[in-house]
């Protein structure tokens, strides 16, 4: 890792989510040029672009022989060191100046991912995992929910940014969750959504038609938090599969059940 060590880099990604974090919270309500990706409401900010452009210059910096991955600008450099960004997830709440919002900055060497930071600016919490070293957030230890029974659990989702007659859409296995789980929520913050799978604060999550920047970081949390990830077929989850699945890994299976026929 270019004789760098992991802690070094941990320390670079807490100081870049929460530069980025403040920029966020800085720019939120104000006025912001706007527009569409792929789909209307698929949107991007020059809050987006500005954020990912600060971490893209603190990472830079100090690490200038990496690759990095954003969702703004996509993929740059080459080699095993490389760092998956989104500069905000949940652009739409942001937009809306609805505060469930978030940096997530994460590293991996060699297709294995080591650190994972997830900065809320509006709460002020930092989620902070790194591989085999488990997971924290504002310092406190991390774990996820000690829930056994589907049926009393407290799930959440997303819907992918496209139409709502696409088979990908997640219509079909909300309502079968509706019936199966507790109580469904959807905050519109993929990342946040792991933390708190993480932090026990929701048993489980799934969603359809993800990108690597919107759950690498929150992949390493669940998982050093005892949770479970994986693919809608149960297989480790690949940070380009599509499908994920995360857990406080007791009630993964039932979860599984649900949702094989749409894998």
């Amino acid at each position: 890792m270019s004789g760098r060590s992991l802690d070094e880099r941990l320390v670079v990604a807490r100081n870049a989510a929460r530069a980025a974090g403040a920029l966020l919270r800085a720019k939120l309500g104000t006025h912001l040029r706007v527009r569409s990706k792929d789909e209307r409401t698929n949107l991007v900010s020059e809050a987006d672009t500005a954020s990912e452009a600060l971490i893209k210059r603190i990472i830079g910096h100090e690490f200038p022989d990496d690759a990095f991955l954003g969702e703004e600008t996509g993929a740059s450099g080459s080699g095993a060191a490389r760092w998956i960004v989104d500069p905000l997830d949940g652009t739409t709440n942001y937009l809306h100046g609805y505060r469930c919002f978030c940096v997530s900055i994460a590293f991996e060497q060699g297709g294995v991912l080591e650190l994972g930071v997830v900065y809320d600016p509006m709460a002020e919490e930092e989620f902070v995992a790194q591989r085999g070293g488990g997971a924290t957030c504002n310092g406190e230890r991390l774990a996820v929910s000690a829930q056994t029974h589907l049926g009393d659990s407290l799930l959440v989702t997303g819907f992918p940014a496209h139409a709502v007659d696409d088979p990908g859409s997640n219509l079909e296995p909300f309502a079968d969750f509706l019936v199966a789980g507790q109580a469904i929520r959807r905050d519109g913050s993929a990342a946040l959504d792991l933390c708190y799978v993480a932090a026990g604060r929701f048993d489980g999550f799934w969603e359809p038609d993800l990108h690597a920047w919107d759950v690498a970081a929150g992949t390493l949390l669940v998982n050093e938090a005892g949770g479970r990830v994986s693919d809608y077929r149960g297989n480790p989850a690949l940070l380009a599969g599509r499908q994920i699945v995360a857990s406080n890994a007791r009630i993964h299976d039932a979860m599984l059940d649900v949702l094989r026929r749409y894998a």
